[in-house]
């Protein structure tokens, strides 16, 4: 198992503390794989936050790390590689012979939302499911779908004229959809970078009529602090923030009123025995049944 976004762990190189990086965490990985290599009778990795995810894709002329982290996996002598909510699935291409399985946490913010928010009315004239880019569309379509409720969307309107901080920056973000007034809207993504992009969106849809917003993300990154999102919550803007506990997370942001967590390991304890005893893993990859049993409970 390995955590690449964790970086509390420094270790020191000439007097000077360095975190490890992504990078650092993978080399790690490839380390304890070589050390287990002819000796393991099955290698599985598994990596919540699949490595160098989102650079998984060719624009221009650059690298396709995910891609190469994965066949150098695979060429290692990895049997399976488990991930959950990868930034883009089809990156398995790269590896067509080894097993790949990403899993999604539906369920799991189902009940943090559930149990978080106790008066949240699951129906269509009470709520909404909002994707907040084109990306994320996957997603809200099947959580929708499952409590069967509308779902809008936004898209990004940039500016490709210029380039800061190696991004053509966000002009606008454009709403689809429905009226979000008077209903409390879950905003469903795969992960919080900075959390600009989810904050705006979060703005707008407030600025709407939304009577709540909530905010479900697998991964919670906040590479630019909490500040922002604080801001957010004393405004109203945001009623809460739902991520898993499957990256490392800050102290601070645990005691944040508006945090949630929507907690992994007894799934994660699930995928591990099934892929232990070899019984096929769509025992727990479909959790469409148990969301269903949740919804006749409340």
């Amino acid at each position: 198992m390995c955590d690449v976004t964790n970086f509390s762990i420094a270790y020191t190189v000439c007097g000077y503390e360095n975190h490890m990086s992504p990078d650092d965490h993978f080399q790690d990985l490839k380390r304890i794989i070589s050390a287990a290599t002819g000796k393991a009778h099955r290698i599985n990795v598994i990596t919540p936050f699949l490595y160098e995810s989102r650079q998984h894709k060719r624009s221009k002329r650059e690298s396709l790390d995910c891609a190469l982290g994965l066949q150098e996996l695979s060429d290692m002598g990895v049997s399976n590689i488990i991930t959950f909510d990868a930034h883009d699935p089809r990156v398995q291409n790269a590896i067509p012979l080894k097993g790949f399985d990403n899993y999604m946490p539906t369920y799991q913010f189902l009940q943090a939302l559930l149990s978080s928010v106790p008066d949240l009315k699951l129906d269509n004239e009470h709520l909404m499911i909002i994707s907040p880019d084109e990306g994320a569309m996957s997603r809200a379509v099947y959580f929708s779908n499952v409590l069967e409720v509308d779902m809008g969307m936004f898209y990004k309107r940039r500016d490709y004229s210029t380039i800061i901080n190696g991004k053509n920056p966000i002009v606008a973000h454009e709403f689809l959809g429905d009226s979000v007034e008077g209903k409390d809207a879950i905003i469903i993504d795969d992960m919080i970078s900075s959390g600009e992009s989810m904050l705006d969106v979060a703005k707008q849809i407030k600025e709407c009529g939304a009577k709540r917003v909530l905010i479900c993300t697998t991964f919670g990154l906040f590479t630019e602090g909490l500040e922002k999102f604080d801001e957010y919550y004393e405004k109203g803007y945001i009623h809460k923030v739902i991520t898993t506990d499957l990256n490392y997370r800050v102290s601070e942001l645990l005691s944040r009123p508006y945090y949630e967590c929507a907690r992994m390991g007894k799934y994660l304890a699930s995928i591990i025995d099934i892929l232990n005893h070899d019984v096929s893993v769509e025992k727990v990859r479909s959790t469409t049944h148990k969301i269903n049993q949740l919804l006749q409970k409340t």
